[in-house]
């Protein structure tokens, strides 16, 4: 069963279009939206295990220009 979590990020002013148009294009990100309030994207990604996830976040996600700080939140099934 491969893990999903949603990634809160925040961008430099004027580029959060462009940060969500490169993150859409990551393998195993599944969305990416921009909205409004503290974040200005948040993308739904998915990976076989955690120990992926967190690698794609801090190798791939990170890595693109104009992001300041993400926040990941893991999904949980109760």
């Amino acid at each position: 069963m491969a893990v999903s979590a949603y990634v809160l990020i925040q961008t430099e002013v004027g580029k959060a279009a462009q940060v969500a148009t490169e993150i859409r294009q990551i393998d195993g990100v599944t969305a990416a939206d921009d909205v409004t309030g503290p974040y200005d994207v948040i993308a739904r990604a998915q990976a076989d295990t955690m120990d992926d996830l967190g690698k794609m976040v801090v190798s791939r996600v990170q890595m693109i220009e104009g992001i300041t700080r993400t926040l990941t939140c893991p999904v949980v099934n109760l």
